[in-house]
This record gives C-alpha cells, structure tokens and sequence, in this order.
C-alpha cells in the first residue's frame, strides 16, 4: 500500500469504515449501507456503513470522504480496471455501478446532512442528595456537644425588634460595588425595605433613631473592616444602637492579594487565616440561624476561587454555620469527612458584647453564602424580614399545537410528560402541567407530531389548559373588541369540540402583548368570551431585571409575574444550551432559577412546547429544580389552579393590587407590543398639583394664555381638573388619561399640561406620577398654610357641608383624636395639606430638584405677570407677554385676562370669595401649630436654592418676634 493509500485509510478509520474482503455485496440486520469493488487481480472488498456512521459521516462526505474514496479506487486499480475492462464485459458492467453507487451515497449524504438532527437520549435529572454524614469520632470531636448549644441558645438575650422600623441599613463600598449590588438584589426580590449608605470611614453616623424608634432592624457592612475600624466615637454610637434596640449586624470580609494570611479581628476574640483554597462544605445542624438552609448535605468539590477567609475562635459566643475542608494538592482518595473542617460563616451569638452578628468569609458569589444570607436577614431580624417555607409553582406549557416540524412533542414525548408530572407529585402535591393552546394549528406536524397532538387530547383529562389565541396573533394588533373576540370564540370552539376544559379561568396572551402595557380591548374580550380572572405577564413592570416583577389586577382581572426558567423555544437540545449545558446546570443549582424559588413565594414558570420534545429540558429542569430545592431547604413546594394561586399571590402582596403604569414609550419591548395608534405624545410635559385654595385654578388660567401651551380638557365631574393619579380614576388605566389631551401639532414646542390641586398632598400621587411621566416638571404654589387651612373651611361652608356648618373654624382645627369621625375628617382636609416640607420632600423622593417649581402663591395674586415670567423659564417655552394680555379688574379684586376694549374674562363667581377675618385665637394656634414645618420648609427652599415666599419670611419673623 502507498502512502497515499495508507493516508487514505487513516481518514476512513475515524469514521468507523469497515474495509474486509469478501466475494458478496452484503446488507446487516441493522441496515448498513455498502459499497462494492472488485478486479481481476485486487482482491474483492466491501466499505460497510452503519445507518448511525453514516449520518455521522454525512456533513463531510462531499468535502472529504468522496475524494479519498476516488483517490484509494484510482491509485490502488486504475490500470488494472482499464486493462480488465478491455479484456472482460463484466468489468465494464462493475464501474458503471461503482460510479453509479457513488453518485447514489453523495446524494443521500447530503439528505442525510440537511435533515433534522438526531434525537439525543434526554439528559438525567438530578439524583439523590449527596448526605454529610457526622464526622468521625476518631479524627475530630463534634463542633458542639448538644449540651452546650442548648445552654448557648438559653443564655442569648432576647429583645424586642418591635421597636425599630423594618428597614436595613446597608452600608457600601460604593454604588457599584458588585457585592453591593448583589446584596441589594435579595433584598429588593425579598420586598424587603432598605436603606444605602457609603460606608464612611471617618464622618458622622447617619441618623440611627427618632423619638425612641429605631429607624433601622439590621445593620449590613459590604466590608466588615469598615465597620471594625470606625472611629471611637462612631463605633460606640453604633454599637449603642445595637445593643438598645437590638439590632444585629452582617458582615463580609473579602480577601485580596494584599491581606495577611493570618490576623486577629480588632476587637474580637476571632482570628482570620485568609486566601484559602477549600473544598467540599457542609452546613453545621446545630447553627441556630438555619430556617430555610436544610443542613444535612454536602457540597462536594471545589469551592470557587481561591481567596476565601475562614474564622476560627474559642470563645464560647461563636458557632460555625459553613465549614470546608482545606483544597488538597490532588483529589484525595479517602473521605473528606477525614480532614479538617474550617469555618467561612460565623455566627456571634451575642455572648461577647450583647451583639449578634454573622460573618462571612467571602462574598455572595458562593450560592450557598446566598441561602445562609437570607437565613441571617430573617434570624437577626426575629422574623420580621423573613418569608415563609411555602412556596407555590405553576409551570406554563405555552404554544402547545403550535411550532415548526421538528421541534414538537411526539407520542413518547407525551407519555414521558405523563410520567414526569407523576413523578413530580410525590415531591410537589397537586403538580400539574399547565397547557395553553392555539387551535389552529392542530395537526400541522409531521405524521408523528400529530399523533403527539392526538394523545396530548386523550389525556386531555390529566393536565391543566388555558387559551392563548386562535391564530396566536399578537392581540394589540385588533383594534376592535368584536374581532378579537371572534378569534377567541375560534379557540373555544375548538376547545369544545375536543373536549378540552374551558373553565380555568386563566389566559396567557402570545408574547405577553395586550396585558402590559394594557390593551382595553384585549380584557374586555377575555372577560365577554373566556370569562378571564387570572391572567400572567413577565412585562410588568419590566421583563429586566426579573426581581422587579409584581402583580396588579385591572377591570377585574388578576395579573401575576411570570417569570423564565432559561428555557426558551430555540433551547431543545442539552449539549447546545446557551453557554453549554453547564450553564443550565448552574443556575438550577443554586443559581438563577434557584434563586427564583428561594425569594418568590409565588412562581409562575413560562416553557414552551419545544421544551418537552427532542430533549424534554422542561423535564429535566423542573424535575432536578424541585429535588435540589428538596435537598438543600425546608422549602414546602406545592402548586395552586391559577385561580387560587392569585387568591395566595393577592393575600401575601396586598400592596401590589393597583398599578403602577409605567410610560411605554421608555420601554422598547412595551412600545413593540402596544396598540401602533396610540402615542405617547398625549402625555402631559408638566402638572400642576395644588395644593388646594392656594390659586392652582388662577395659575391654570394664566397657563391656558399661552399658545404653546393647553390644558388638558374638562371633566364632567371634576371640571378643570383631572385627578387622574390621586383616585380610583387612575384604576381606569393610561388610555383613559390620554383621552383628556390632545394630539399635540408639534410634539416639540407644544406644552400639554393638567392641573389637579389635591396631587400635593396625596401619598401615592408621586410615586404614580414619576413612573408615567419621570420627564416632566412639577408646579406648585404655597400661601400661608394658616390661611389655606381657613379658606379650605369657608370653601366647605359654601358648599353646604354640614361639618362646617355646625362647628366653628377654631373647633374644627382644635378637633381632639375623641371627636366625632366627620369632624376629624374635616380637621385633616383643614390642617394636613399644610404640611408643606413633609409633602415636598416626598415629591422630591421622586423627582430631582431641577423639575420642581415653588410659587409664592401671594405674588402670584399681587404681580401674576412676574410669576408667569419666572414659571415660563422654568418650562423653557417661548415668551409670552401676559403684562399685556392681564389687567387687574377692581370688581372681582385679582387679576384677569384682557379682552378687547377694555373688557377682562375672569374666574367664576366661586373664586375670590370674601370671608370674615380669622380669629386672632386661631391664627395663634395655626402659628404655633405649624411653626416646626415652616421652619423645616426654610430649610428645605434653602437647599434648593429656592428663593424664600414672602409669608414664610413674614411668619417666621413674627413667630421669632413672640
């Protein structure tokens, strides 16, 4: 054989060619594909292909296998075929067939090449938990003696955390601090309340108490050495805090380069050995932090990085929670039970100083530093900031019937679905597989698929289903309500012909289009056709980042988070998961979607139909979710009918049942799936938000002058004002609000604006307002609050309001907690919206300083032309002379807009009442009364750089003069 032809047959063998010599052309069982070849002088000999070898083989045969098959053909008989051929007929006979079989296996080739991929064995999901079993007694002694722990436990001071406000304070590296940012991450998918300091490392604490209320339950160092090292005086005044209210304290200590290896904490019985590699860590059982964190297991293996910080202590204040093993130089061969156990989170009982803390040797990249940091939160917090050990799952099987051949499930696909949620019963009572269905495209698979779609309806019985739509078109896209609902009445006519359940109550629109943001049309034909209660959107308020997911309910219909498991229509093979399959691997174990189940009492998974062919990931995933989640806590998993799950979801989040409406304009995924004729262009650039009878209407008046600028249009009900944000007209949704403006002809230099005065003194008006509009500028007017309180009251007399009627102002305003429930009403109406600094600084909780306004409500009576000249810079709209288009009108006392020949238009006969003086008893009591908000309102203008109202300056002086 020439090198050539040895070369040749190298690159047969890594295919599995079987070259043998043989006088027959001859088929396997298995089916084989052969190739014969004979001369009169070479010896006979057959190339054999397995079925399987040759769809291996198929991608490179045109590159490589066809050429090397002519070169061994050519090089090892050319001469020899020719002079056969001369010599015999049948030889002539032979290469006809020899071309014509390699013609043959080229063509089939590249069919075999451009058809779908193998089916691959569906990867195994996790097995059984992986125990710790107790350290030998001949090589340590246990970490406690139960004794001792029990006698620990019963010398730990209790104390009453009712003092203090559920609130954490976090103190930081800085804003960007990855640490930081993770910590903020639990908390925030926790719902728990925090607050975030830099950590300063010399300077003043920030404010730990108020009036004998702790503002703080917790106290959180992304770097315990921060905390350690503070100056004297801080750290008693911290320390203090701790011990009086007692709260306890986290902490992480990270190891770089530049850290000792060994080193004693300043302050405390605790020494450090830093920059450890480790290995194989389990979870201490007598930890008395441990809630949701199961102790029984062990993480075998590496530990990643190599800078973690272990603690080691006598003192008897001191438990270890997580221990591992120093990394050895090789993978050892005998147990790791038998080698030293180092500690990487301590727990501080308090026996030391009166403080608990835990701390931890390295960050929250470890996952389980992440499942013993929320033990930690809700241990130090007795419970307050703590979620319980249910936890409810649904998993969505979207898009069933619909998906191109190939991808969907076939007979065995269905029977393993069957067998999976079998199998997940035992671990998850009542688990059932939620099927949302598009009629249409019913058996339009291959002959396979579509007896997958037939045993899907022979057990229909078996599962949960919900509708999507018809044709599985995006519903923003009807802009009629009876259209929208003839595609449904499609699906449920399908759904009623195969004898599919109709009475769910649940729905999930094709990529979540129509539920956020809100498509009117889309809830009014769920409810007239399907009878929708529940339905299930990732989009609210943003699909990033998924912690932020909530719940809402509009016209009647209950909205829950959803949330992705990494799975989505593309992934169906293991081995090509994004990343590697070892990606999905990680975040089941203990990484996204772990997390997922850890602080959401309530999942709603969404998966596809593709997931559970080919592959069946969503079987894998789920079915090695719930045993991980079963290995590593006391997690009590169990799933709900949508219907009873947002009964649970409203019941453990009754805060999240109205809407926040976001702009969708500042989304694009919400800008894509919104209604093409709607705009935001018809949302107002600024607001006018009172406070009531401090000259909002007048302001609102001199504004609608300007032609750049229009209100928004009247109310029936509530005339100049739209009170959209401040009451149940904001439940009605943005359409409604939109509907007030017009379509702006220049969206550039026309200014839309409403004016509503109760929004300065309602609690959630700002927050509502910076979601949909966090551009805009905010207006507001303050006159003396004394005497807004007493207009606000004649206000109510001239409306007939018995109250005002039947109690004098000063009685009114001097209402004690005892007084009748009209009259205490009426005395907050009088007596709250006057505490300007407190509603200014919740406006600027929301909003920065350069988009507030503040008017002098006098001089806007007095010189309105200069207000409106300073208001018109503030809004940046071009000038407008109102010193020409105002005059004073003597009749009415203000001012009033000048018509031609000397004739004004001005406000309605309800304006510019003339009342009785107010009492000099009740300004006394006003005066006093407001005198500690006034002078915080100094402060606060001063800040600002805000020039100071003329009554603030008035009132101060006089009330520093008695």
């Amino acid at each position: 054989m020439t090198s050539q032809e040895r070369d040749t047959s190298r690159r047969f063998s890594g295919y599995k060619v079987e070259v043998s010599e043989c006088n027959l052309m001859e088929k396997s069982a298995d089916g084989p594909y052969s190739f014969l070849y004979g001369g009169s002088e070479w010896p006979w000999f057959v190339i054999m292909f397995s079925g399987e070898t040759l769809r291996l083989l198929a991608a490179e045969f045109t590159e490589r296998l066809v050429p090397s098959l002519l070169a061994l053909l050519a090089m090892a008989g050319v001469r020899k075929l020719a002079r056969a051929v001369r010599q015999q007929g049948l030889h002539r006979l032979v290469l006809a067939l020899i071309l014509f079989c390699l013609l043959s296996m080229a063509y089939l080739a590249y069919h075999v090449s451009a058809g779908p991929k193998i089916k691959e064995a569906p990867p195994l999901p996790l097995g059984d938990c992986v125990a710790a079993a107790p350290v030998s007694g001949s090589q340590r002694a246990p970490l406690f003696l139960p004794s001792q722990v029990s006698q620990r436990r019963q010398s730990v001071r209790t104390v009453d955390t009712a003092r203090t406000e559920p609130v954490v304070l976090l103190f930081v590296e800085s804003i960007y601090s990855q640490l930081g940012q993770e910590i903020v991450a639990i908390l925030e998918s926790s719902r728990f309340r925090y607050h975030t300091e830099i950590a300063p490392a010399k300077g003043d604490m920030p404010p730990l108490a108020w009036r004998g209320r702790g503002r703080y339950v917790l106290i959180i160092y992304e770097n315990l050495l921060k905390y350690v090292n503070l100056d004297s005086w801080n750290r008693q005044l911290l320390d203090k805090y701790c011990q009086d209210y007692g709260v306890g304290i986290i902490g992480f200590y990270r190891a770089n380069e530049n850290s000792p290896s060994s080193a004693q904490l300043r302050g405390f019985p605790l020494f450090l050995r830093s920059n450890l590699p480790l290995w194989d860590c389990r979870i201490n059982p007598a930890a008395p932090l441990l809630y949701i964190t199961r102790p029984s297991e062990l993480e075998p293996g590496p530990l990643p990085a190599d800078n973690w910080t272990t603690f080691l202590s006598n003192h008897s204040t001191y438990e270890p929670i997580l221990l591992a093993s120093p990394r050895p130089a090789e993978p050892p061969a005998h147990s790791v039970l038998q080698r030293a156990l180092l500690a990487t989170v301590m727990q501080d009982l308090g026996l030391h100083d009166g403080i608990q803390r835990v701390l931890f040797g390295g960050s929250l990249s470890f996952w389980l530093h992440k499942l013993l940091f929320v033990d930690a939160v809700g241990y130090l917090t007795g419970r307050r900031l703590s979620l319980s050990l249910d936890r409810f799952l649904l998993v969505d099987v979207d898009d069933i019937f619909v998906g191109k051949e190939g991808t969907r499930m076939k007979v065995a696909d269905v029977e393993a679905l069957l067998q999976s949620q079998t199998k997940l019963r035992s671990l998850v009572p009542n688990f059932t597989f939620n099927l949302g269905f598009s009629g249409k495209f019913f058996h339009t698979g291959t002959d396979e698929e579509d007896e997958g779609d037939d045993t899907l309806l022979r057990h229909r019985q078996e599962f949960w289903w919900f509708p999507h739509m018809w044709s599985h078109m995006q519903p923003h896209l009807f802009h009629n309500v009876s259209v929208l609902a003839e595609q449904m009445r499609l699906n449920k006519q399908f759904a009623q012909e195969h004898g599919i359940p109709t009475d769910m109550g649940y729905a999930v629109a094709p990529h979540h289009s129509g539920v956020y943001p809100v498509h009117s049309q889309l809830y009014q034909a769920w409810k007239s056709v399907w009878g929708i209660t529940v339905t299930s959107t990732e989009e609210y308020p943003h699909l990033r980042p998924a912690r932020f997911r909530r719940g809402f309910i509009h016209n009647g219909i209950q909205v829950l988070p959803r949330q992705t498991c990494g799975l989505f229509t593309h992934t169906i093979f293991y081995k090509d998961y994004p990343g590697g399959p070892q990606e999905l691997d990680k975040s089941i174990r203990g990484g996204e979607l772990f997390l997922t189940m850890l602080l959401n009492p309530v999942s709603i998974f969404m998966t596809h139909l593709s997931n559970y062919g080919n592959n069946r990931l969503g079987l894998y995933t789920f079915e090695s979710l719930v045993k991980f989640v079963q290995c590593w806590t006391h997690l009590r998993l169990q799933t709900l009918p949508p219907i009873r799950l947002a009964e649970k979801y409203f019941r453990i989040f009754p805060d999240e049942r109205d809407p926040l409406w976001q702009n969708p304009c500042h989304d694009k995924r919400h800008k894509d799936i919104w209604s093409k004729e709607k705009t935001c262009d018809r949302l107002p650039k600024f607001l006018v938000i009172g406070p009531q009878k401090t000259g909002s209407t007048a302001l609102h008046a001199f504004l609608s002058l300007h032609p750049a600028i229009t209100a928004s249009f009247s109310s029936p009900v509530t005339f100049e004002e739209v009170q959209f944000f401040s009451g149940p007209n904001y439940l009605r949704g943005i359409d409604w609000y939109m509907d007030f403006f017009p379509v702006p002809s220049n969206v550039s230099t026309d200014f839309l604006f409403e004016k509503s005065a109760n929004y300065f003194d309602t609690e959630v008006v700002p927050k509502r307002a910076a979601a949909l509009l966090p551009r805009a500028k905010i207006i507001t007017i303050l006159i003396n609050p004394a005497d807004r309180a007493y207009s606000w009251y004649q206000h109510q007399r001239a409306h007939q309001d018995p109250v005002a009627l039947n109690y004098t102002f000063h009685q009114v305003i001097s209402a004690g907690p005892l007084s009748p429930a009209a009259l205490l009403t009426l005395h907050r109406r009088c007596l709250q919206p006057g505490y300007y600094s407190t509603h200014v600084e919740h406006w600027l909780q929301c909003y920065q300083p350069s988009q507030l306004l503040i008017v002098d409500g006098l001089q806007l009576r007095s010189n309105p032309a200069q207000v409106m000249d300073s208001v018109q810079k503030f809004l940046g709209v071009a000038p407008f002379n109102y010193t020409q288009a105002l005059m004073f009108d003597e009749t009415k006392g203000f001012w009033c807009q000048r018509l031609d020949a000397g004739r004004s238009r001005c406000l309605g006969k309800s304006k510019g009442r003339k009342y009785p003086d107010m009492s000099p008893e009740s300004r006394a009591f006003l005066s006093e009364h407001y005198r500690e908000q006034n002078v915080e309102l100094l402060r606060l203008l001063k800040r600002l750089g805000q020039p100071l109202p003329t009554w603030l300056r008035d009132e101060l002086h006089n009330s520093s003069w008695s």
